[in-house]
């Protein structure tokens, strides 16, 4: 067993709460520290949650709570920018469900449910330095204050602060030319089943869509653009002047054109380019190491962000409960790791780079989609093991064959 017996968490979105109550199930007394003033309210818009994901929420007992703000998920209807059927495909048929859930009310209900287990969560605490010792690891906080704990993790997402302090030569996130946009609208379109993801690979942009049981419609537009942003440089223009050029560029399309119009400028959130994580050379080092989209995080249309999130937190608490140093138990957690998570970055790229082909590349998948379907594009070849992929949190980890690297 470790000699870790408190640890500082870096970063209150998904991978932050979950691995401290993970942490906390493991005997280490875990504080979270969340640069924000609340849990990321308005921040990013909705989330797929794969049954993995949820199978490992279920480990901390949190599986139920998340599903009462989630919408179970069945199939998958692709469309044109006409309307018409591309294909239907249902979802793997695996347990628990696929749930459709929104970001924020991910985070928070995870920060309560962190909370409610005893972990410790201090908001207005952005991480601007760390020092370590022979026997610790301080953050240094813009606040001026410090904490000190045995190992700090950093789940502060994919403009990591902690990757940075790790390695200042670490890679940053690898941006595509696709905008990403998303909102929910006050209309549902005629025929939307409440449990059916809609593509629509548009005329100009590719949308995406879901009707929810309020009356609403949940939606997200990747909008191909040359220009880079960054969260901050999307929202430097008003969500009014976005909203009216989403109004355009969806203007022929069907029923994208509808949604967006029955959109308020005050519920749209830009969030900028999309961006994944291309391999980080070091995930660890000292006492500090990267849970998250801080190290692993995919592009959105992997349908595998938070819950990679969720499964890297848990694996990191077992690494830590079970091995009897900090180094070994980082270099077992990156081998736990690893090849799992890089595999599903670049499906998810093959699958963002599809939402910016031409009107050949739509007119072909039309022509290919129903052998595609029974081929290639199977649910149950694509999506099945990664989804079936299951942590037994009582097995013991046992040390990486090869030597640590500290």
């Amino acid at each position: 067993m470790t000699a870790v017996r408190t640890a500082l968490v870096v970063g209150g979105g998904v991978a932050g709460p979950v691995a401290a109550m993970a942490l906390r199930k493991a005997g280490i007394e875990a504080t979270l520290f969340e640069a924000y003033p609340t849990a990321a309210d308005g921040v990013g818009v909705t989330l797929t949650l794969a049954p993995n994901g949820l199978a490992a929420l279920g480990i901390l007992g949190v599986d139920d709570v998340v599903r009462a703000i989630g919408q179970p998920m069945n199939t998958t209807v692709v469309t044109d920018g006409y309307g018409a059927l591309i294909g239907t495909t249902p979802n793997p048929a695996v347990e628990p469900e696929t749930l459709g859930v929104w970001r924020d009310e991910l985070s928070r209900v995870l920060l309560e449910q962190a909370a409610a287990q005893g972990v410790r969560v201090e908001y207005n605490k952005r991480l601007v330095d760390v020092t370590e010792s022979a026997d610790g690891v301080t953050a240094v906080f813009a606040d001026g204050t410090t904490s000190t704990g045995d190992v700090l993790v950093g789940c502060d997402g994919i403009r990591s602060k902690v990757r940075s302090l790790i390695d200042p030569q670490a890679p940053a996130p690898k941006t595509t030319a696709l905008l990403n946009f998303g909102a929910a609208a006050d209309w549902v379109p005629p025929g939307a089943e409440l449990d059916t993801m809609y593509f629509s690979f548009g005329k100009k942009a590719f949308f995406g869509y879901w009707a929810q049981p309020d009356g609403r419609t949940a939606w997200f537009a990747n909008v191909p653009d040359p220009r880079i942003m960054s969260f901050s440089e999307a929202n430097a223009t008003s969500r009014e002047t976005w909203l009216e050029s989403l109004r355009e560029t969806f203007a022929e399309d069907t029923p994208a054109r509808d949604i967006v119009k029955h959109t308020r400028a005050e519920n749209l959130v830009a969030i900028g380019s999309i961006e994944s994580m291309p391999p980080v050379p070091h995930w660890y080092r000292g006492r500090m190491v990267l849970a998250g989209d801080s190290v692993h995080g995919p592009s959105p249309s992997s349908g595998q962000g938070a819950s990679m999130a969720v499964e890297s937190g848990i694996q990191l608490a077992r690494c830590l409960r079970d091995l009897p140093d900090v180094p070994s138990a980082f270099a077992a957690y990156e081998e736990l790791r690893r090849g799992r998570v890089e595999k599903i970055i670049v499906r998810g790229a093959r699958t963002t780079n599809s939402k910016s082909m031409g009107n050949f590349a739509k007119t072909m998948m039309r022509i290919m989609m129903p052998l595609a379907q029974k081929t290639f594009l199977n649910p149950e070849k694509t999506l099945g093991p990664e989804q079936r992929y299951r942590i037994d949190w009582d097995a013991r980890v046992t040390a990486p064959a090869a030597a640590p690297v500290a």
